[in-house]
């Protein structure tokens, strides 16, 4: 089995080959604007097949306009070149719809990671490209069943096209590299991690504080993220109980984070899924999140974390508090999150899946033929 895999997924992409890898073959290609992969996700790359392409840019900039179009040839006659039998996208940009003319002899799968742009990220003109790309691909993958009931009910995708698979554990690995046995956790740390963006409900925890200091006076909440902080700034009742971390953060600090917190919140108001679950199972966390997308069905409510209903400031604080107070159901649901994290979330069992819809696939190419 040969399968090319381009993307913009930097950890999901260097995972899902190394996986791959493992009795098959594949050839990846992940859009960046960086020269080079960080080089925690190169040494899991190591003896994998992986090449860089530019981004385009805008498209008045004629030098990141031509670098990208340099790139995408390469690509393209690599691949005629490699003869997969399978192309596989993963679509967070919707630009990788402009390679699907010169991809329709092989088979194509797309994962949409997201089914549409996240509140405040939409372009007008990506609805017409999703709905291209959903034409020319003979799969579609989510990560979820409530996913793909959407992508059926939504988007007027026949059942049998529409596929869920679980979302690898992607960045686990590089995490890992840095954990140390000197960091413990630090008193009662509530972590929110990752991009500070609108859909994920940050000014949900932050009005959920007075209810968790409260009950729980010496918590502490981190959040660790880029973005836009200022809005959220006068939220704050108590501003001595947070911990802001504005900036990208790197595998190292972001694992000493992880090893730190007590309970991993995710109050996102919309999403599809997210990979900051499997980073705290990675790390025996367990989790607060909300009940938006496909996240509920990677937690089990009651035993690897609590789910609560969005917008709701004090179900997030109840639940919080309820793990706070409680060592030892903190502790059993980080260990149930970390055995679910290697066996339905694992990259062996996600693997297994798609490999049977590249068979599919290519079964179905052939009759065709």
């Amino acid at each position: 089995m040969k399968a090319v895999i381009i993307g913009g997924f930097v950890d999901y992409q260097v995972q899902m080959s190394k996986s791959l890898n493992k009795g098959n073959d594949s050839l990846v290609f992940i859009y960046t604007k960086d020269v080079s992969l960080p080089p925690e996700n190169a040494r899991i790359a190591n003896g994998l097949r992986v090449r860089l392409l530019s981004r385009p840019g805008a498209i008045y900039n004629p030098i990141a306009l031509a670098r990208f179009l340099k790139s995408s040839y390469r690509m393209l006659k690599e691949i005629r070149k490699y003869g997969p039998d399978v192309v596989h996208l993963q679509i967070g940009s919707s630009m990788l719809g402009f390679y699907i003319p010169f991809l329709r002899r092989y088979p194509i799968i797309t994962t949409f990671h997201d089914l549409s742009p996240h509140i405040g990220e939409a372009k007008f003109w990506e609805k017409y490209m999703h709905a291209y790309i959903r034409h020319a691909s003979k799969y579609l993958l989510v990560h979820g069943e409530r996913l793909r009931e959407a992508m059926i009910s939504d988007y007027r995708q026949p059942p049998s096209k529409v596929k869920s698979i679980p979302i690898g554990p992607h960045n686990i690995d590089a995490f890992k590299m840095y954990e140390r046995e000197d960091i413990k956790e630090d008193g009662n740390v509530v972590l929110f991690f990752g991009r500070i963006l609108e859909y994920k409900g940050l000014e949900y925890l932050i009005r959920a504080e007075p209810y968790i200091t409260r009950e729980v006076p010496n918590a502490r909440i981190v959040i660790a993220g880029s973005g836009d902080f200022e809005k959220y700034e006068d939220l704050m009742v108590n501003r001595d109980r947070f911990e802001v971390v504005r900036r990208y953060i790197s595998y190292k600090e972001g694992a000493g984070l992880f090893q730190r917190a007590s309970v991993v919140a995710l109050p996102y108001v919309e999403a599809s899924q997210s990979g900051v679950v499997s980073t705290a199972y990675g790390f025996k966390k367990p989790v607060v999140v909300t009940n938006v997308g496909s996240i509920p069905e990677v937690v089990e409510d009651g035993k690897t974390g609590f789910v609560v209903p969005p917008r709701d400031p004090e179900a997030l604080a109840r639940a919080i508090v309820r793990l706070l107070k409680d060592e030892k159901l903190r502790k059993c649901m980080g260990e149930n999150g970390y055995k679910k994290l290697n066996a339905d979330l694992s990259w062996d069992n996600v693997m297994r899946q798609t490999l049977a819809i590249y068979r599919s696939a290519m079964d179905g190419l052939k009759s065709d033929n």
